[in-house]
Formats: structure tokens, sequence, C-alpha cells
């Protein structure tokens, strides 16, 4: 054995190792073990990351997945840990619009097709990535049954689950409040949206009562949005406004009369107890329009501009709209006062901040109420574990919203919804499309029609807008019944796609694959996506298996959630905070058997944010160090020793500090299994630590050190064979190249060796 322990020459010199043995395969470790002695399957879906995107803190806690990969495959489980890669539809293409902002280009430079041809070819050229810097950490999936997110066999599946959700009425087309983005042009979900602190002035805006004198005044941090006011709302219990019950005011931008409703959700004490009513644009003014049958007026059109509607403000976005308005409402005497340090919250997108509109858009949906009941009442049963109580409580919270989940995006890159509009039953279409001089135009496609064919509109295609009652036939391919057709240009939410993740991967409904390794065994995921991705996925999977011979079933039996990596302190990460940590870097300097530890031991993956401390990175380092040193004395005692160490201990030749270490290992053996059934990874690891650093290392090393007997040694390399094993889930790499050095021949490599009992 060399002197010095190299993490980077041995890590490769192991991964390779396994890779070249098959040691991840399941088919591959049967064959070597006695299949006599193969016990159930235990399969791990890892939640696929980016493909194109490098590792960062939260997929170095993969570690979780792994170490309960290693652990029951050296239980003797048949373990299949499946891998794969998304496409992470969105936000794929905003790392690729990015790349061509630094060219001068942006994604309005081409046609649908050619553009998502671009971002596929950019991903493939990156596909290698992350997987690459998964086994850098040395996860140990079976790479052959990689699944990229938009293999054939993945496309098929997401289309067979829409069409048979669609004839059974599960999906809809619908006009619906939802969140847009007139930055990226598309809509998010409630769950990628949040609010954010913020100081904003507040207008108060006076609305003449129509056939008096009187008016009433409304405050508002929007007043540009006055041009879609359909009505003022006033709180029932309010006695200052009762005398204006059904009354109707004048609009101060657009004279629109409009009445004075009352509702329970306007707050006496906010403003002025008054509430301007505009459906079109706030999410709370569109439930009260609905429930009053009030019209519902659209202001801003996709590009983020406002429309025609807003008058003297059309074709202004509506920070410039806002100032504009509230000149033209001061003109007019509408402007009461304006208070300038209003405290508010504002919506923006989850992934960098930018403002939300709310807006009224066609959108296909999915009816959660079916859905939804069939997994409470599933997570009720405790089909799923959860390794805490507080974990089923929040899922739970979540599946009674049953809210509408709205499945289509505006974006390029994904996998494209299968409906086609037929265009002599839709005229008003409204399409835009690159002509073949490279010039984009817009407009109906009645009106295109008069001046293109339809293959020149077909060719150049960008996007198809529909209104909500359009007629449609949903269909993966392009109907042939003799009409012309366009195509739906919107593309399945990625949460639509991954939450079908557990059937695309062991391939559903027919492959050996499913049939042995479904449900799953464990799930590990960090906290934020329950929603996003383990309810759905469990919504799936109990839908899509109803009819099967066993029922409906859960995705997988046991669920981990663990949390958010966070710098030393316990701080969240972000570039801002300047406390990023880049956990590459942390492998080059201290090894990934380091970065495991500090992960898995140093944290604590349990708690919703787990710190991340180099020192404590560098310090199981030094334990590494300390492994390799004592593989070191053991290898060179055993070259000294005139007898082999692999003979019987036996009771006559043991003395009393070789009893009492035996004693001890197999006291930790029985703990450690217990802890690492129970998911109590910190535990298990800290006290493998502390026994091999001090009980093992310093105290019995010290004890023996001038003993001439073999026992003495050949004790010590019973209990390091046995530590080697309890530790290799978490530090697979020393563990197993130092059980290399130490194993005798005919000896099963570490990572398919049996578990200690």
């Amino acid at each position: 054995m060399e002197k010095i322990y190299n993490h980077k020459e041995i890590e490769n010199k192991m991964y390779q190792l396994w890779e070249e043995k098959n040691a991840f395969s399941p088919e591959k470790v049967i064959k070597l073990r006695n299949p006599k002695n193969i016990g159930e399957p235990y399969s791990i879906l890892m939640p696929p990351p980016n493909a194109n995107a490098p590792l960062h803190c939260g997929h170095a806690t993969y570690a979780i997945q792994d170490l309960m990969a290693r652990f029951k495959r050296m239980q003797g489980f048949d373990v299949c840990y499946f891998p794969g890669t998304d496409h992470a539809g969105f936000e794929t293409q905003y790392v690729y619009e990015n790349k061509l902002k630094k060219e001068g280009k942006s994604r309005f430079d081409y046609d649908r097709q050619t553009l998502y041809s671009l971002v596929l070819n950019f991903v493939k050229l990156n596909s290698d990535l992350a997987i690459n810097q998964l086994k850098k950490i040395g996860i140990s999936a079976d790479w052959r049954r990689n699944t990229f997110m938009l293999d054939k066999k993945v496309v098929d599946r997401v289309y067979k689950t829409f069409i048979k959700m669609h004839k059974e009425g599960l999906i809809y087309r619908d006009g619906y409040m939802v969140n847009y983005s007139t930055f990226y042009g598309t809509t998010f979900s409630d769950l990628e949206t949040e609010y954010k602190d913020s100081v904003s002035p507040l207008y108060y805006i006076k609305y003449s009562v129509k056939g008096t004198e009187e008016s009433i005044t409304v405050a508002t941090v929007r007043p540009e949005t006055i041009y879609a006011d359909v009505a003022i709302a006033v709180n029932p219990k309010d006695n200052r406004y009762k005398k204006y019950v059904d009354k109707v005011v004048i609009n101060p931008l657009n004279g629109r009369e409009m009445p004075i409703i009352q509702d329970e959700y306007v707050d006496i004490d906010f403003g002025t107890g008054a509430l301007k009513i505009t459906p079109g644009h706030d999410i709370n003014d569109y439930k009260i329009g609905k429930k009053h049958n009030l019209e519902i007026i659209s202001l801003i059109d996709l590009d983020g501009k406002l429309n025609e509607l807003a008058k003297d403000c059309a074709g202004l976005y509506p920070n410039q709209a806002r100032v504009k308005s509230v000149e033209i409402l001061k003109k007019k005497g509408a402007l009461a006062k304006v208070d300038e340090a209003y405290e508010n919250r504002v919506l923006i997108d989850y992934k960098d901040g930018r403002p939300i509109e709310p807006m009224i858009l066609p959108n296909w949906f999915i009816n959660m109420e079916q859905l939804s009941e069939a997994a409470i009442k599933s997570v009720e049963n405790e089909d799923i574990k959860f390794n805490k109580k507080l974990w089923k409580n929040e899922i739970l919270r979540w599946l009674k919203e049953k809210k509408p989940w709205p499945i289509s995006r505006q974006t390029i890159f994904g996998i494209s919804i299968p409906v086609w509009y037929p265009i002599e039953d839709n005229d008003n279409l409204q399409v835009t499309f690159i002509n073949s001089k490279g010039e984009s135009k817009f407009g109906s496609i009645k009106s295109l029609l008069s001046i293109y064919n339809l293959k020149e509109i077909e060719d150049g295609l960008q996007k198809v807008i529909v209104p909500a009652n359009a007629k449609y036939v949903v269909s993966v391919d392009k109907p042939g019944d003799g009409k012309q057709y366009l195509p739906e240009t919107d593309t399945f939410d990625t949460w639509f796609s991954s939450g079908q993740w557990p059937f695309t991967t062991t391939g559903f409904p027919d492959s050996s694959d499913f049939k042995k390794y479904f449900p799953t065994s464990f799930m590990d995921s960090m906290w934020d996506i329950m929603f996003f991705w383990i309810a759905r996925m469990l919504m799936f999977s109990l839908y899509l298996t109803k009819d099967s011979k066993k029922g409906s079933q859960v995705p997988f039996k046991n669920v981990y959630f663990h949390g958010a990596i966070a710098d030393k302190s316990g701080k969240k990460m972000s570039k801002s905070k300047g406390n990023t940590i880049d956990p590459l870097e942390f492998v080059e300097k201290y090894g990934a058997d380091a970065l495991r530890m500090g992960i898995l031991v140093g944290g604590n993956t349990a708690s919703r944010y787990s710190p991340l401390d180099e020192d404590k990175v560098r310090g199981y380092r030094n334990f590494a160090n300390k492994i390799w040193n004592v593989a070191r004395f053991i290898q060179i005692s055993e070259e000294n020793a005139a007898v082999p160490f692999g003979i019987e201990l036996t009771d006559k030749t043991l003395r009393s500090e070789d009893i009492k270490i035996l004693t001890d290992c197999s006291a930790l053996v029985e703990s450690v299994t217990s802890k690492l059934n129970k998911y109590n990874f910190k535990l298990a690891g800290e006290e493998i630590y502390e026994f091999i650093w001090n009980r093992l290392a310093n105290q019995y090393l010290e004890e023996i050190k001038d003993r001439k007997d073999i026992t003495a040694k050949r004790t010590l390399k019973e209990v390091f064979s046995i530590c080697l094993k309890l530790l290799h889930p978490f530090m697979p790499f020393v563990t197993e190249a130092a059980w290399q050095e130490l194993k005798q021949k005919g000896d099963l490599d570490l990572i398919v060796s049996n578990w200690p009992n």
C-alpha cells in the first residue's frame, strides 16, 4: 500500500473497478453470490437531475439513496437503483436562451421546431455532465438502466396517460386565472410562485357615484388595471357603505358604469374599506367575479404590454402604464392621495424572483378531485411510510386543497401536448410564425392564410394562441381526415412527465423490471418538492394501476424527506449572500468520502436545513487517512507474520482485551444495522466513526502494540474488516480500497460482500 492515501487516484480507480465488474447490476450481483442467498427485490428511484446542469449541493444528498442501495445490496437484497436525467423543459430552455443572448440572439429568431432541435442538441452535448459528476460522489446506480425524460418510452407513456385522462374527463381546457411570466412567456403553478415583501406607492382613487355629487375612494397599488375594473365591493357589515349598495359608480379612466356589490371577502380595515374588483388580473377578484357573475376583462397581452382596452396606456408595460395612468387620474381630479411607503407583498416566480402577472389564459387542466381523494386515502392508511409524521401531515394538507392543476406551459423545450386544432373550425386562432424571408408575423390564421400558404406558416410556426372554446382533436399524430390542422404549441408542465417517473423507469406495465421492482422500496427527496413531485407520483400511480390485477398501488413504500443543504451556520445558501458551496471543490480538495460524511453525518439530513461545514469535511478527510493507516499497519503486520492471519480465532488464544473488542464490535453491528433500517443515518455514522477512531485505532491498538502473538493482529483485522463493511455505505471509496489490499484470495469485492451479522 502507498504510504499516503491519495483520494483523487484511488476514488477514480475504485469506481472504474466497480463499473468493470458491473457491480451495480442486480443481475451481476446475483451471479456473484449464491442465488439462493439473494433476498427479496429492493428498488430505488433516482430523482432525475437536469441533464445539462452541473452538480450542486442538493445533488450531493444523493449520497442518502446510495447509502441505502449499498446497505441493502450487502444485506443480500436484490437491489436495483434506477437512474435518470430530466429534460427540465423550462429550466433548460432558460439556460439555452442565456447562451443565445451572449451570441446576440434570442428564441424569437427561430421557429418552434428549429429552437427545439437546438436546445436538444445542446442537452445531448452536455448530457453526460450530471451522470459523470454523480459518479464522482460514488453513486452506485445501474447506469445501463438510465432513462432520459425525452426518451421515446417516456414520451409514449406521457401521451398514453394524457389520452386516457382526457377520455375519462379528468383533463379539460378552460380560460383560467394563471400565474403568467411575461418575461419567460409561460405560466407557473401556484407551487412555483412566492411572495416577496416590497414597498410600493398606495394610490387612493375616487370613483364618482352616478347621479350624485358623492364618490367612493378605493386604495390600490395598481392604478393601471383600473381600465379592467368591473365593480366596487364593500363588506356587508360595513355601515359606512350601506347606502351605496346596488348603486353605480363611474370608472375614472374609461367611463364604464360599475355596480357596487357586497362580499364578505372585503377587509373593512384595509385602505378605505372599499375594494375595486378586477377579475382579469387578481386571483381573489377573479373568485369574487365568478361568484357575482361579473365580466372578466383581460388588459395585458402575452408580451406583457397593455392592449387596446387600456386606451391612452395601450402598448405600454405595466410599470410605464402605472405612471401614465396616475397622470391621467390627476388631471381628472380622481387621485385623492398617495401613500409612498406602503408595505405589501409582490408575487414573483420561484426561479429568479421576476414579477408574475395574474392573467386569464386558456390552459390545459387536470381536475384533481378524484386523484386527490385516492391519494388522501392511501396516505391516511399509511400505505406509504414517511420518515417523520410532520411530512405525512404536510402532504395531506396539500392534497386536501384539491386545486386544479394547470399542466400546459408556453415553452418550446419539452413534451408537446398531443392536440390538433382544425383551421376551418377555428378561424380565430392567433398565430406567430417566421415567414420565408425570416420576418416574424402575427395575426389570425384566417387573415394570414390570405397572404401566406399553410406550409410556410407550419414551417415557421412559433406559437398558436387558442380561445378556450376552440374545437380540437386529441391525437399523437396529425389527423389524416383531409382537414387542415395546426398543432398545440404548448408543452407539458415538467411535473406532468416526471410525475410518471416510477412507470417510465421501470417499464410499466409489462416489463420484467416493473413486475419485479414495483412498487419501489425507498424514495429520497428534498421536502421542497413534496407537492411538486412526490404527491403527484402518488396520484398518478394510484390512477394508472387502478385497473391492474393487484388494484391501485403506491409508487414507493417508504419516503425519506431530507433537508436543504445550508452553510455551516444553518443559513440557506444563496449567491447574494456569498455562502454557496461547490461540492465538486470539496471532492477535489478532500475526496468524495469526506463530502459524503459531511452531508450524512456532519449535518442532519432529517432536519429542514442541514449545515455543511468545510471544517467537518476536512475532518472526515483525516478520518479517511486514519482508515488507510490502520489498513497499512495490518498489511505490514501480516507480511511480517510467520503464521497467516486467516486462522480461526478460538477462545483459548483470545485475551480479555480481544474478547472485549469483539464483543463491542458485535454490539456496534447490531446498533448500526438497527439505525440504518430506521434511517437514523447521522447517529449510525457517528457510532462507526467513534468506534474506529477511538475504540479501535486509539484504544485497542495501544493495548496490543507490544504483543507478539498472532491473535492480537488477527483480532484487529477481523474487527477492522467488519468496520469497513459498516462504513462502506457512508465512505465507499476508502473502504473498498482498504478491503482490496487486505482481502483473501476468493473474497468478493466489498461492495457485494455480506453485511456483518
